[in-house]
């Protein structure tokens, strides 16, 4: 087994800051950290020159990278993926589909599979997350309209079974008819009840949040907000999700999909131990501006990408993000100005934790998967290591 050695590093932890401290891993674990040098001989010596030494990004919604989506469907996509994002610190993540045809979800599933064991050069993937396609048809946002229906017991029930292994979290309306008896199933199922797209109000949020749902996907995006209806105001979903305590949220953190006043204003009522930075990126991320494609590369929405962001086609909405999690800490910390070690928090621990993977991933903890990575006060990758190998490093820190 492979022995590495950190010195020279300002280790992040959950709550601090380690001044000029050394890691020691031990094959794919993290064996100890200190402060100072710890005596350790046959370790590999990885300098880290001073730089943050903080625990991998993990991402919980993502739907592709480096001119690939998930929804292409080969196994090429699924690899490039995580190995595109690897660079830019991810080391999980949660491949992400859009609302489709029953047969293009379960294609998924089987590629899913089929790449899991393949993926030794990228970020691991940690369970699949299903977008759709039970969506409120108002909220379709960039979801392709022609796909979206209610839920539909059979559909999903089957779903399921073929992809028990895979399927973590799926992400569904909660007003819709059906969506309840959802809600309840996919619990009883140990998969994660996300609320998205939608236009639910308060009371039949916090139905949902007693049958089973427990996350807010990428706050203030395709959700409602305070309505009027006959006169009355009804809070929204965003308004729910800042009430009920129990509710995790996630928030797609470019700078773009929600200016510095919002990030503030999330961070300040829901904390980083209920907030994970996801990047929604789709195939542009890591990719130049320009034309480009949301879902399958033959059959998906033709997109634009300009100014940092992906965009419909007739500009009339956004089109999910070119994020990369680097970018996100760095929004958070440079233009939210939450400190680095919470924003790092945000992009490791809470996503982990909301996963159910926090026993092995999310933080530089004895024991824990080495999932390391080294930047700069820029959060430019230097270093990334996934269960104990270096997958990228820098050509100006090698």
């Amino acid at each position: 087994m492979k022995k590495v050695k950190i010195i020279n590093g300002q280790i992040i932890t959950p709550y601090r800051i380690i001044k000029n401290g050394t890691l020691l891993i031990n094959g794919h674990q993290i064996e100890a950290i200190e402060e100072g040098d710890i005596e350790a001989a046959d370790y590999e010596l990885i300098d880290a020159k001073g730089n943050y030494v903080s625990p991998g990004f993990i991402d919980i919604h993502i739907h592709g990278g480096g001119g690939h989506d998930f929804m292409d469907a080969t196994e090429e996509a699924y690899l490039k993926i995580a190995e595109i994002h690897a660079t830019y610190g991810t080391t999980a993540m949660a491949p992400t589909t859009l609302t489709c045809a029953k047969e293009d979800l379960l294609k998924a599933i089987d590629l899913y599979k089929s790449t899991n064991a393949k993926n030794t050069k990228g970020a691991q993937f940690i369970g699949m997350h299903l977008e759709g396609p039970y969506f409120a048809l108002s909220q379709s946002g960039a979801q392709d309209p022609r796909y979206i229906r209610n839920p539909d017991l059979e559909e999903y029930k089957e779903v399921i079974a073929y992809g028990a292994e895979a399927i973590k979290r799926w992400s569904v309306a909660p007003e819709l008819p059906g969506a309840i008896e959802m809600g309840k199933y996919l619990k009883s199922h140990g998969i994660i009840a996300a609320i998205a797209h939608t236009d639910a109000i308060y009371e039949e949020v916090l139905e949902a949040v007693e049958n089973g749902y427990s996350l807010a996907t990428h706050l203030y995006s395709a959700m409602s907000g305070v309505t009027r209806r006959n006169t009355y105001r009804y809070a929204g979903v965003i308004e729910s999700a800042f009430l009920i305590d129990a509710m995790d949220v996630e928030i797609i953190a470019d700078g773009i999909h929600l200016p510095a006043p919002l990030l503030k204003l999330v961070y300040k009522i829901k904390g980083p131990d209920r907030i994970a930075l996801i990047t929604d990126a789709m195939r542009g991320a890591g990719m130049p501006e320009g034309e480009s494609i949301l879902g399958n590369k033959d059959t998906g929405l033709k997109v634009i990408i300009e100014n940092g962001v992906a965009i419909m086609a007739d500009r009339s909405s956004f089109a999910g993000s070119v994020a990369t999690t680097d970018r996100l800490v760095r929004t958070m910390v440079q233009m939210a100005d939450i400190p680095l070690v919470e924003a790092v928090r945000m992009m490791s621990r809470t996503p982990a934790t909301i996963m159910g993977v926090e026993n092995t991933k999310g933080t530089l903890t004895v024991g824990k998967d080495a999932d390391v990575l080294i930047f700069d006060e820029n959060i430019n990758i230097k270093t990334t290591m996934i269960n104990g190998t270096v997958v990228y490093s820098s050509a100006d820190f090698v």
